[in-house]
């Protein structure tokens, strides 16, 4: 009885052992016969596509108990403005607005404009005073790195 059931294992064994070979070499075959495909991500070097952008804050209407503290927090101003103009040119702005007309004659028109995004890559060429009252930052992206980083993600 012993050695009818170790001949019975030794069968199953066999043929499991067996039946994945076949799978094996199946699959094999398909992935062979299928077409070369060309790589999914190009590795071609791309030239920098460098672009400015210049934001712009009054140091004058900043809150602060100081000149130097409205300094700061100008040129912290300046920076976010210089960010909310590469979001607007990486990433377009919104634009909603309205037009009333009564008994032919323009009665109202308004828009407004929002935007949205993220940026990263983006770097401080140069922060400084423009005049006496106003603070000014300049940042700069490579749109290459951008287009690439959307690319990755899509």
């Amino acid at each position: 009885m012993r050695k009818i059931f170790r001949a019975v294992l030794v069968s199953i064994c066999v043929l499991a052992l067996s039946g994945c070979e076949t799978f094996v070499e199946s699959t094999k075959d398909i992935v062979s016969a299928l077409p070369d495909l060309p790589p999914s991500v190009d590795n071609t070097p791309v030239e920098p596509d460098w672009v400015q952008v210049t934001g712009y804050a009054p140091i004058s209407l900043q809150t602060g108990l100081s000149d130097q503290h409205k300094v700061l927090m100008a040129m912290k101003a300046s920076k976010l403005d210089a960010y909310r103009e590469l979001t607007v040119l990486v990433h377009g702005q919104y634009l909603a607005g309205t037009t009333s007309v009564k008994d032919m004659m323009l009665q109202n028109n308004q828009f407004e404009g929002a935007v949205a995004g993220i940026i990263r890559g983006a770097r401080v060429v140069k922060s400084y005073p423009v005049q006496t009252d106003v603070y000014a930052t300049i940042l700069e992206i490579d749109l290459s790195q951008v287009q690439r980083a959307w690319q990755a993600n899509n």
